[in-house]
């Protein structure tokens, strides 16, 4: 078998044992993403500094600017179940970021509640880029067949 046959016949699975609740899950996580990305707007300098302060001194202003456009579009496409997926693959790389090169500074142990909301999102948009955008999301409206009542 080859890789699109298999990724058609995980979607196909995840589509039939997918609970409507789940799609909830899903929306909140994209309005979380997307509500970080409005906080990254309004605060650039505290995001600025952030990534100063972490392991990588060459990050650069695009870069803080990447992480809040990223969040924004990301954060609706996956609230909506828009191209879930390839929104899912631009957040992964700025929360693997976020769990293992800036939030471990102040520890895991600690009361860091940023490095265990980190943690929490990454491990759901792994879940999701997985399991996909369900029942209740543009991306199923998309693939859904059309339906002869019009006729």
């Amino acid at each position: 078998m080859n890789l699109s046959q298999d990724m058609n016949r995980i979607e196909h699975w995840a589509d039939t044992h997918h609970p409507v609740w789940v799609d909830f899950v899903r929306m909140a996580l994209g309005i979380f993403i997307f509500m970080k990305g409005i906080m990254f707007i309004q605060d650039t300098e505290a995001l600025q500094n952030i990534m100063r302060n972490s392991q990588f001194q060459w990050v650069s202003f695009g870069l803080a600017h990447y992480v809040a456009f990223a969040h924004l579009v990301g954060g609706l496409f996956i609230a909506m179940g828009l191209v879930t997926r390839i929104a899912i693959l631009f957040q992964i790389p700025i929360l693997l970021g976020a769990v293992f090169f800036i939030n471990p500074q102040r520890g895991f142990y600690s009361e860091n509640a940023e490095l265990w909301s980190s943690i929490i999102v990454l491990i759901l948009l792994i879940f999701f880029l997985v399991w996909g955008s369900g029942r209740l999301s543009v991306d199923h409206l998309i693939r859904k067949p059309k339906r002869d009542w019009l006729y």
